[in-house]
């Protein structure tokens, strides 16, 4: 998400900070170049004006013409003002209405509802330790109940079973008697959706409101669609009073310009991003951290908080001690590999690192991409149990055995080779350093500091 709006900000920064001074004719040259790259990331007309003439109004001033270094204060009054725009402050999305609290999910059809029901309720329940109870209150799009029993199977979160002919009112009714009745803290109301808003939409979800009571209403807007996700959400947020949106495929959408416009344009906060689909490709909305990531400088808090969820504990311990004593093999090296892949591959991983371009040109210029990870995988597992333990038994017919074996080619066998015997020199060098030192300065040539080693960027 918004990687164009970050190349083309990328750009424009990197020229204004090469000027030793700036003029207030500099400026406005600049607030021109961010208007154009606002408005090719498709965000709306209106919020791109007051967004310009903020920034401008604060960059003109004495502090920031005169100051050492100009180029830099321009760069922190935009991040301040996207901050603005885009805040305020989120916290982790917590329910923290009285049992049981009903969480009304509403949105167009196609727009991601159902998954992102499951994956809140799958949030809900493991991060807050609360009971959940799902109920679909779509009755026309056909195997819409089905889907969302499906779900909460893989999800381990309940269903409400399916009783046919009821209207979307009588099943949020007896979801809220079912959860008073077995002792549930949350349900989820998944409504049904259109291809477009229209008034018997509308008179629906209202009708469900009125009957649960909604500790929250959720709007789940596609990202992907743009300024009408913009659009969609002022009609749904006249007649629903949102409490929030959660904003889907989000990994897809290039621009941003939705996120960018929708707290501006609806007054609604984005609460969660919808990154993937698998159930645990749920982010909660950081403005200060996304603010961060368009304007190229990362997101680490974000990264570290993945890797404390998704990489387990032990196994990352029990790689560092072998790093430390020296003995990393073949087989600790695709466990860093599925490690990696866990927190979103190579592309989401970079994408929370900070001076992410350049490291960025430099995979691309050495043809590495998520796909070697893979690939890499594969040719580990194509060795035998001595191979991996001992890779200098490795010469060039077993080599050919396994580049066959894993469907490469020798030339991919001979790289990741080159590359664990640069990981262990590596190691060597740093085992003085102890644990604290081989975190701190990484591992040059494959990884940042602080993340498990993946496919070298030389």
């Amino acid at each position: 998400m918004f990687d164009g709006l970050t190349d083309r900000f990328g750009e424009i920064f990197d020229k204004l900070k090469k000027r030793g001074a700036l003029s207030e004719a500099d400026v406005s040259a600049t607030m021109r170049e961010i208007r154009v790259a606002l408005l090719e990331a498709d965000v709306a007309l209106p919020v791109v004006k007051d967004f310009v003439d903020g920034v401008k109004e604060r960059a003109v001033g004495e502090e920031v013409l005169r100051s050492v270094t100009p180029g830099q204060q321009v760069v922190k009054i935009v991040n301040d003002y996207l901050v603005e725009m885009l805040g305020p402050e989120t916290e982790d999305f917590e329910v923290r209405a009285a049992s049981p609290a009903a969480v009304m999910m509403v949105g167009l059809q196609g727009s991601g509802k159902t998954t992102s029901s499951a994956k809140i309720a799958r949030r809900i329940q493991e991060k807050q330790a609360k009971k959940v109870l799902m109920a679909s209150l779509d009755v026309r799009r056909p195997a819409a109940q089905q889907q969302l029993a499906v779900l909460g199977e893989q999800a381990k979160v309940d269903t409400l079973p399916i009783v046919p002919l009821q209207t979307p009112r009588m099943i949020a009714d007896r979801a809220m008697d079912t959860a008073k009745r077995e002792g549930y803290d949350v349900v989820i109301l998944d409504t049904a959706g259109r291809l477009h808003v229209d008034d018997d939409l509308m008179a629906e979800v209202a009708d469900v409101r009125d009957g649960a009571r909604p500790a929250e209403i959720l709007l789940v807007a596609d990202a992907m669609t743009g300024q009408d996700a913009v659009n969609v959400a002022e009609s749904f947020n006249e007649k629903l009073d949102l409490t929030g949106i959660v904003l889907t495929r989000v990994d897809g959408d290039a621009r941003g310009g939705a996120a960018l416009s929708m707290k501006a344009v609806t007054g609604t906060p984005i609460r969660l991003l919808g990154t993937g689909e698998k159930l645990e490709a749920l982010e909660a909305f950081h403005p200060d951290r996304i603010a961060s990531r368009i304007l190229g400088m990362g997101d680490v808090v974000s990264l570290v908080e993945k890797a404390s969820e998704l990489v387990e504990q032990d196994e990352a311990e029990r790689l560092m001690k072998k790093m430390e004593a020296g003995s990393f093999d073949l087989d600790d090296f695709a466990s860093q590999l599925r490690q990696l892949r866990k927190m979103g591959g190579l592309s989401g991983v970079m994408g929370m690192l900070p001076g992410v371009k350049k490291a960025q040109a430099q995979m691309a210029a050495a043809n590495v991409d998520d796909k070697t990870v893979i690939h890499q995988e594969a040719i580990i597992g194509s060795m035998t149990v001595t191979e991996r333990k001992k890779p200098d038994v490795i010469k060039a017919s077993r080599k050919r055995r396994i580049a066959a074996g894993s469907g490469t080619t020798v030339q991919d066998v001979n790289k990741l080779l080159k590359q664990y015997q640069e990981m262990t020199r590596m190691m060597k060098k740093m085992k003085k350093m102890g644990k604290k030192g081989l975190m701190r300065s990484g591992m040059p040539g494959i990884m940042p500091p602080g993340l498990p080693p993946g496919p070298g960027m030389r």
